[in-house]
Order: C-alpha cells, then sequence, then structure tokens
C-alpha cells in the first residue's frame, strides 16, 4: 500500500507540474496524468477504469457545458461589447467612473458565468476604449481580473471550485445566495475602495479625448439582437429554475443542459460553429483531475492527509475553519484553485465520514479557493487570460505589477472573509 501511495502521490504532483509548465497544454497533461493512474492502479491493484468512471462528476460537467453552450450562442451576437460600449458612455470619459463601470458590470456577468468567459470577452474590449480615450488599460483589465474573481465566489455557477464544492456537498443555488453572497459584498466593495486607492495616479490622469467615446453608439456593436434576446430570455429562465431546482428535485446541471437544448431549437444557430466555442480543453482537464484525484483516494492518500487534519481539528472548529481559509487562499495563490479544490473535496468528505460536522468547511474551501486565486497571477485561469490579453499593449501585466495589486486583494478579501465567517460561524 505504501508502494501504491508513493507512486500515486508522484503521478499526481508531475502531473500538476506539467500542468502548470505552459511547455504543455494543460489538458493533455491531464490525459496523460489520469491514463498513467489508472494504468500503475491496474498494474498494482488499486485502481481500475471502472472505479476511474465512477469517480467523475458529470453533475460538475453537465453544469459547465449548458452554461458554456449558452455563452457560445450569446457571444457572437456582440451583447458583450454592447455592455462594454455602453459602460464607456456613460462614464462620459472619465477615468475613475469608467473604472467602476467596467468592474461592476464583470462582477455581475461573473456571478452567473464563467469568469474565464467573461474576462475573455470584457478585456478586449476595455483595450478598445482605453486607445481611444488615451489612457492605460492595465488598472482596468487587473480590476476586471481581479472582481471578477471576487464577484465569481457570490453564486453556484460563478466559479468553477463553486460548482465542484456545490455538487459535492449539495448546496443548492439559494446556499450560496443566503451564505456566500453577503460576505462576497463586502469584500467586493473593499476589492473596488482598494483598487480604487492603488491605482489613484492612473485614474486621475485626463483622457486625451473624450469625445470620441461619447460618439459610440452601443447599438453598433450588437451584431444580432434577435439571437441575444433569445438567449438571455432562455438563460434568465435557466437562473430563476436554478432558485427552486431543490423544490423540483432536479439538478443545476439538468437545468444548464436543459437550457442549452431550448437554446439551440429555439436559435437553430450552426451547431459545428457553436460547438467550437466550447471550451471542451476544460472539461477534460477537469475530468483528467477527477480521474488521478480518484486514484490518491484509492491509494490511501487521502486517507492519511484526513488523519493529519484531523490531528489539528482539535482546535475549536471555529478556528480550524478560518485556518482552512487561509490554507486553501494560499495554495489557491501558487496552483490553480481548480485541482487544490477537486483534491481536498474528498478530504472534507473523509473529515465529515470521521464525525465531524463539515458544512462550515465547505463554506470555508469556497472562500480559500475564491480568494485565494487573486494572489498571483496563476492563482485562477482568468488571471492567465488577462495576462496574456495585456501583452497587446504598451505595458504588459508581469508578475511583480500582479502583486502590487492582486495580493494586497488575496489578504484583505480573506482577512475580511475570515472575520465574517467567525461572526456568522454559528449560521452556517
Amino acid at each position: 500500500m505504501m508502494i501504491s501511495a508513493i507512486l500515486s502521490s508522484l503521478i499526481f504532483i508531475v502531473s500538476l507540474v506539467l500542468i502548470f509548465s505552459e511547455k504543455i497544454n494543460r489538458s493533455i497533461a491531464g490525459i496523460a496524468g489520469g491514463v498513467l493512474m489508472v494504468g500503475v492502479g491496474k498494474i498494482l491493484g488499486f485502481y481500475s477504469e471502472e472505479a476511474a468512471l465512477e469517480v467523475i462528476d458529470f453533475n460538475t460537467l453537465g453544469l459547465l457545458l449548458g452554461m458554456m453552450v449558452l455563452v457560445a450562442m450569446l457571444e457572437p451576437t456582440g451583447f458583450f461589447q454592447y455592455v462594454a460600449v455602453w459602460a464607456a458612455r456613460a462614464s462620459r470619459g472619465k477615468p475613475a467612473r469608467l473604472f467602476v463601470l467596467l468592474g461592476s458590470i464583470t462582477t455581475v456577468l461573473s456571478m452567473f458565468l464563467d469568469n474565464v468567459t467573461t474576462v475573455v470577452l470584457i478585456a478586449p474590449v476595455t483595450i478598445l476604449i482605453c486607445e481611444i480615450l488615451g489612457i492605460s488599460p492595465i488598472p482596468y483589465l487587473l480590476a476586471e481580473a481581479l472582481l471578477s474573481d471576487t464577484g465569481g465566489v457570490a453564486t453556484l455557477v460563478g466559479d468553477p471550485p463553486n460548482v465542484l464544492i456545490g455538487s459535492a456537498a449539495g448546496f443548492s443555488f439559494n446556499d450560496f445566495l443566503l451564505y456566500s453572497l453577503p460576505i462576497v459584498a463586502v469584500a467586493w466593495v473593499a476589492t473596488l475602495l482598494l483598487l480604487r486607492f492603488l491605482f489613484r495616479g492612473e485614474l486621475s490622469k485626463q483622457p486625451l479625448d473624450t469625445g470620441a467615446v461619447m460618439s459610440l453608439d452601443p447599438a453598433e456593436s450588437l451584431d444580432d439582437p434577435k439571437t441575444a434576446r433569445r438567449v438571455l430570455i432562455v438563460l434568465g429562465a435557466a437562473i430563476l429554475l436554478f432558485f427552486v431546482h431543490h423544490t423540483l428535485h432536479i439538478s443545476p446541471s439538468f437545468i444548464a443542459i436543459s437550457a442549452a437544448a431550448v437554446a439551440l431549437i429555439w436559435v437553430q444557430p450552426d451547431v459545428q460553429e457553436t460547438f467550437k466555442k466550447i471550451e471542451w480543453g476544460v472539461l477534460i482537464f477537469f475530468s483528467a483531475l477527477f480521474v488521478m484525484v480518484g486514484g490518491l483516494e484509492s491509494a490511501g492518500v487521502l486517507d492519511g492527509v484526513v488523519r493529519l487534519m484531523q490531528r489539528i481539528s482539535v482546535i475549536p472548529p471555529l478556528w480550524f475553519g478560518i485556518t482552512l481559509i487561509w490554507i486553501v487562499a494560499a495554495l489557491s495563490a501558487v496552483v490553480d484553485n481548480v485541482p487544490i479544490t477537486i483534491a481536498l473535496i474528498p478530504v472534507i468528505r473523509g473529515l465529515g465520514e470521521a464525525g465531524m460536522d463539515i458544512t462550515p468547511l465547505w463554506w470555508a474551501l469556497v472562500f480559500g479557493a475564491g480568494f485565494g486565486g487573486n494572489g498571483t497571477i496563476i492563482g485562477s485561469t482568468a488571471n492567465i487570460i488577462v495576462t496574456t490579453l495585456s501583452e497587446k499593449t504598451r505595458t504588459p501585466i508581469t508578475s511583480k505589477l500582479w502583486s502590487r495589486s492582486g495580493l494586497p486583494v488575496m489578504l484583505v478579501t480573506c482577512v475580511i472573509a475570515s472575520i465574517l465567517y467567525a461572526l456568522l460561524f454559528k449560521w452556517f
């Protein structure tokens, strides 16, 4: 059993190194790790193909797929560009007002759509608007990434770790609105004020040409209003169903897949083009991580982690939860928060099987994974996307530049989450 634990741990660690080395596609690295885990497991007798299929959380994958289809249909309509141009006009060319508007829009969109998709669509328009105004886009891009990560923590569908945790813990959409949204709202306000202070110098500079922004027409950005209207109606209906899915005894993944099917039938887009926009690599990556973590669990590695955490859990439950927030946040800043979340889910389940009340721990995992991802460029996929897009500007975002804003945001939001977690602990 010791050999199985050592080899499975080695496979997982090497796979993570390859995934985040940027020298190989992370989906390919994930597949290779998953195949190797199953192969070694069969040889040593601790894992099999059947067991690997059983550990894949298809509820999570279905929810992500359904939402991806809706976003893939909404993207070519120009809706996101319409919203960004509207914000630019509403700001009247004033940098501070534009900063707040674009940050707020990004946050709201990230609460209901994947934050990666949100920044992919909003960031390029932001760069264009800043070029028209003759101002640096860096404060706006950083704010969009950080606020999308922060806002995404508020809802079940706002951030991939939330989808994973919600499926594992059986949390509903309303649970996130009840327990996570209030804390995120305070953290979001603090983040916006902190970023406004950190970028006070850049935001005080007057634009070169405010008239050019005022001449922009949001309607011209909307290429297909009919399709946009239909997809938004379906998306709105899906969100409403998320509120009552427990009452109706249906899963969020069923709602998302059903909404995608209704939208496809109603709009009848070019299905091949729509499916090309779906992030299949992300779904494969998630599946591979499930398989690898399942191998760790079968090899007994996670049992050892559970026993270690049980020793730590002799401290009061409140302090144990706060400690978990900071441990997960630190790990999420160094490694993408998705693999950290997938790895810790069975550990928390193990603590529950050992007799611990784990409901507060699930929320500690939510806050730690969500807020910790702001700490570094590689803390979340949205951060990496924004950094890559910034390379098209005159001042690309570097690790040093990111740490000036991302690290303070991570620390402030984790402090706020810890304080409110302590005050509301009995409520969890």
